[in-house]
C-alpha cells in the first residue's frame, strides 16, 4: 500500500470505504480526529459507535506509516479489539500482523505499529524511555476514558497524559462525563494539550426502559423469548451483582421455552462439538443447550470465549453476567435485564451508583440489528408476591356474601405475604432516578503511587519536580495539598526503610511525641536514591513496599512459606477465603522463617504471645470448633504483616490475606481439577485459575531481585521451578490461556506485567 501523508486525503479515503453513512456524532469525531493538530475527546453514551471513531487512528497509522497505540482497561476488552482492528488492517489491503497486542498476560506481534494494549502497559513503557522509544508515536487513542474517574486505577490515565511526547495525539473516547469542559481546560493549562471535544446525550438505538412490577425473572424471560425474530426483545444480558446469583438465575432457566426452533438445531450442533467433562463443563453444557449462558470472572477463560461467541452469533437467548461484563467487552443484546437495583453483602445492600447503571442500559441494542434497545428492571420477588397477593384479594368484594368467597378472602388474608425484615427493597421511582441521573465528573482520584515516586527520584533527586506532578492533578487545592502533606510522609518512610537519603536531614524529637501532638513540618528538597531504591521497581503488581520486604525475608523461608508469602499479596474475593484457609500447624508446621526469626520477634516486640508449651505426658484440650477466632494461631502472612507494619506503621495501603490455594493444589500433586472438586471450588474455578496465572507472573517479578540471603541463581531457579509447576496445573484445564501467560512471563520484555481486572 502507498504511504499517505495528507490528513485531507486520508479523510476522504477513510469515509468513502465504509459500509454506511456515518451519524452526525460520528462524522462531527471524524473529521474533527483528521482536522485537528493534538486531537479529540469524545463523550457519548455507550453504543453510539465509538469503535468507528477509533478505526480512524488505525486507518491513519496504517497509510501513513506511523506507529500507534489503542488502550482499553480491561483484558477481555483489548482482546476484542485486538480482533477487530485486525479484521479491519486485512480489509484495507495489509496485513494482519500490521497490528499487534500487548497485555499483561499475552504478546502477539509486539513489534507492530499500531498495538493495542491495557492501559498500564502503554504507562510502563512511558516509565522506561530507555526501553521504549516514544519519538515516533503519532497517535494514542483512549478508550473508556471515563475509567480516569477510578479510585483505583485513574491515575493509570492520568499520567499517561502527562507522560505521552507532545507530538502524540490523542483521542479520547469516553461515556458522557459531566466537566467535559472544565477536564480540557485542565488538560491545556497543565498539560498543555488543546483538544476539541465532540460531545453527545443521542444513542443511534433508543432505549425502552420497563419496570415491571408482577413478573418473576422466569416468567419475565419466557414472555421476552415469545415470538418471531421481529416480535422477541431477546437475546438479553440477564445482570446479576455475584456470581453464585448467576448460576441460581441460570439453572431457573433450564427447561423453559427461550429458544427459537431454527436456532435450536445449530446451538445443538455447536454444543456437541465441545470436550467438556471436568469442572463447570458438563453443567455448562447444560445451560447452553438450553439457550443459556454464564459469565463471569468465576469461569475459567475457555468457557467465557464460547459464550461471548456463541451470544453473538445469536445462538443464545440469555447470558446470566456480572457487572463487569457492562464496562468490558461488547456483547450484541436487545435487552438488557436487572433482576436487583441493589448490591452488597446480605441486610447491607446499596442501590447500585448511577454510573454503573447507566453502562448496563447503555449494552441493550444493536445498531447493526435493533431499531430499539430494551432495560427491564424486576421488582424484588417480595413484591411481586405482594401485588399478586393484593390482586386476588381485591378481587373478592367487601360486602360480597357468598361463604366460598368470605371463607376464601379470610384465608388469603391469614397468608398475607410480607417484606423480609432488615433487607433493602427497591422501587420504580428508584430506576427512574438512575435513568435520569447526571453524568460522572473526570476528576483525579487516588493516592499518588509509591512506584512512581520511585521512578521519578532515579530520574531526579529533586522533590520539587514531584510536588510539580502533584499539583498538576485534577484536583482542588485542598486536596493537592493534603497530597503534597502526604507526599511528605511517604518520603520519610522511604529514608526510612534505607530507599533514599533526604535533604536537610528530617528534624529529631529531643524527646518521644505524645500521641495526641501534630506530627513534625518537614519538607526535604533532595531525596537521594540508594541501590535499594531499584527493588520497588521491580513490583508492579503488588505494593512496592511490601515486595520488597518480603524479598529481606523470604531467603530464610522454606518452600511452602514462599508459596504462602507470595499467595498473601494477591487479592482474593471474600467469600472465597472460606474455601483456601491456611491449615493449623498440625498439618502446615511452621517454617524456617516463621521459627527462626518471626516468632522471636514478634514475641519480643510483644505482637504474638508464646504459647505456652504441655508438659511432658500431658495433652493438649481440643477445642470443639477448632476456626474459633480466640483459637486461630496467626498464620505465616498474618506474622508478615505484623512485622511490616511494626516496620512501617505509617504505610496504611496494602492488602494482604492469608491464602492456601496453590499451596494445597500442589499437595493434590498439581491436579487442577481434582483440588478445586476437593474444595466445593469447581462454580470458582475460574478465579482459582486467574490466582495462579498471577502467582505464576508474580515468580516472575520476584525472580527479577535476589533475596538476601540466598543467592540470584538458586533463587531465580526455585522462582522458575514453582512458576513451571503451576503452569503445569493450569495447562490442565485451560492450555490456550495458561500459555499466553507464560509466554508473557517468559517474555524479554521484563517491565510489562501490570495485572489489570479481568472480566
Amino acid at each position: 500500500m502507498s504511504v499517505v501523508s495528507s490528513r485531507s486525503e486520508l479523510a476522504d479515503r477513510y469515509l468513502e470505504q465504509l459500509p454506511y453513512t456515518p451519524y452526525p456524532m460520528q462524522e462531527d469525531a471524524l473529521l474533527a480526529w483528521f482536522t485537528h493538530e493534538q486531537g479529540v475527546l469524545v463523550c457519548a453514551p455507550t453504543g453510539t459507535g465509538k469503535t468507528l471513531i477509533a478505526q480512524a487512528a488505525l486507518f491513519e497509522s496504517l497509510h501513513s506509516g506511523a506507529t500507534a497505540y489503542y488502550t482499553t482497561p480491561l483484558i477481555a476488552l483489548t482482546e476484542q479489539k485486538f480482533q477487530e482492528m485486525q479484521a479491519c488492517a486485512v480489509r484495507w489491503g495489509f496485513r494482519a500482523e500490521d497490528v499487534g497486542l500487548v497485555t499483561g498476560n499475552r504478546r502477539v506481534n509486539p513489534d507492530a505499529r499500531f498495538l493495542v494494549v491495557v492501559a498500564e502497559i502503554l504507562l510502563n513503557r512511558l516509565l522506561h524511555p530507555d526501553a521504549f522509544d516514544f519519538s515516533s508515536v503519532s497517535a494514542v487513542v483512549m478508550d473508556e476514558f471515563h475509567s480516569f474517574a477510578d479510585p483505583e486505577r485513574g491515575v493509570v490515565w492520568e499520567l499517561s497524559l502527562a507522560m505521552l511526547p507532545p507530538q502524540a495525539r490523542l483521542l479520547l473516547l469516553s461515556a458522557t462525563v459531566g466537566n467535559s469542559a472544565e477536564f480540557l481546560n485542565w488538560l491545556d493549562r497543565c498539560h498543555g494539550r488543546k483538544l476539541q471535544l465532540v460531545e453527545s446525550k443521542d444513542r443511534k438505538v433508543p432505549l425502552t426502559y420497563v419496570w415491571v412490577p408482577d413478573q418473576f425473572l422466569t416468567e419475565q424471560l419466557v414472555l421476552m423469548a415469545k415470538g418471531d425474530e421481529q416480535a422477541r426483545t431477546t437475546p438479553a444480558l440477564v445482570f446479576c451483582f455475584n456470581r453464585d446469583a448467576c448460576w441460581s438465575v441460570a439453572e431457573a432457566l433450564k427447561g423453559l421455552p427461550l429458544v427459537g426452533e431454527g436456532q435450536k438445531s445449530r446451538l445443538h450442533a455447536e454444543i456437541n462439538k465441545l470436550d467438556w467433562t471436568q469442572g463447570v463443563g458438563p453443567k455448562m453444557k447444560q445451560l447452553l443447550h438450553r439457550g443459556v449462558g454464564v459469565h463471569h470472572a468465576g469461569l475459567l477463560p475457555k468457557y467465557r470465549r464460547v459464550v461471548e461467541e456463541l451470544f453473538e452469533r445469536k445462538l443464545l437467548a440469555a447470558v446470566i453476567c456480572t457487572e463487569t461484563l457492562a464496562a468490558g467487552i461488547n456483547l450484541p443484546a436487545r435487552s438488557v435485564v436487572l433482576s436487583s437495583l441493589v448490591k452488597g453483602p446480605l441486610n447491607k445492600e446499596k442501590l447500585i451508583d448511577a454510573s454503573s447503571a447507566q453502562q448496563i442500559f447503555g449494552r441493550a441494542g444493536r445498531p447493526q440489528y435493533d431499531t430499539r434497545g430494551y432495560v427491564y428492571a424486576l421488582a424484588h420477588e417480595d413484591d411481586v408476591r405482594i401485588l399478586r397477593w393484593r390482586e386476588k384479594y381485591d378481587s373478592i368484594p367487601e360486602n360480597t356474601r357468598d361463604p366460598g368467597l368470605l371463607k376464601h378472602k379470610k384465608d388469603l388474608k391469614r397468608k398475607k405475604p410480607a417484606r423480609s425484615e432488615g433487607r433493602m427493597y427497591w422501587s420504580e421511582g428508584q430506576f427512574k432516578q438512575l435513568q435520569g441521573a447526571p453524568p460522572g465528573k473526570l476528576y483525579s482520584k487516588g493516592p499518588f503511587p509509591w512506584r512512581l515516586l520511585a521512578y521519578l527520584l532515579q530520574i531526579s533527586p529533586e522533590v520539587g519536580k514531584v510536588r510539580n506532578v502533584i499539583r498538576k492533578r485534577l484536583l482542588d487545592e485542598a486536596r493537592i495539598k493534603a497530597q503534597e502533606k502526604a507526599l511528605d510522609r511517604m518520603l520519610l518512610t522511604l529514608a526510612k526503610g534505607g530507599f533514599v537519603t533526604l535533604s536537610p536531614e528530617p528534624p529529631q524529637p529531643e524527646s518521644p511525641q505524645p500521641e495526641a501532638s501534630p506530627p513534625l513540618e518537614y519538607s526535604p528538597v533532595l531525596a537521594t536514591p540508594t541501590p535499594e531504591l531499584g527493588k520497588l521497581l521491580v513490583f508492579r503488581g503488588i505494593h512496592p513496599l511490601y515486595g520488597a520486604f518480603l524479598l529481606d525475608h523470604l531467603g530464610v523461608a522454606d518452600a511452602e512459606e514462599r508459596i504462602q508469602a507470595l499467595e498473601s499479596v494477591l487479592e482474593m474475593p471474600r467469600p472465597l477465603l472460606r474455601y483456601v484457609r491456611v491449615p493449623f500447624p498440625d498439618q502446615l508446621p511452621p517454617g524456617n522463617l516463621a521459627r527462626t526469626r518471626l516468632d522471636e520477634e514478634l514475641i519480643r516486640r510483644g505482637l504474638m504471645i508464646a504459647k505456652p508449651q504441655p508438659e511432658p505426658g500431658e495433652e493438649e484440650e481440643e477445642d470443639d470448633d477448632p476456626w474459633a477466632e480466640e483459637e486461630h494461631p496467626p498464620t505465616l502472612a498474618e506474622k508478615l504483616r505484623l512485622m511490616f507494619d511494626a516496620h512501617f506503621p505509617e504505610v496504611d495501603d496494602v492488602h494482604t490475606q492469608s491464602v492456601w490455594a496453590a499451596g494445597e493444589l500442589l499437595r493434590f500433586g498439581g491436579s487442577f481439577n481434582k483440588y478445586v472438586q476437593s474444595r466445593d471450588l469447581v462454580k470458582q474455578e475460574g478465579i482459582i485459575f486467574r490466582h495462579l496465572l498471577r502467582l505464576i507472573l508474580l515468580c516472575g517479578e520476584f525472580a527479577q531481585a535476589a533475596p538476601k540471603d540466598t543467592t540470584p541463581e538458586i533463587w531465580q531457579q526455585e522462582m522458575r521451578e514453582l512458576g513451571e509447576r503451576l503452569a503445569a496445573s493450569c495447562r490442565e484445564v485451560d492450555p490456550t490461556s495458561t500459555d499466553e501467560a507464560i509466554e508473557k512471563a517468559h517474555g524479554a520484555d521484563v517491565v510489562e506485567g501490570e495485572q489489570p481486572k479481568p472480566v
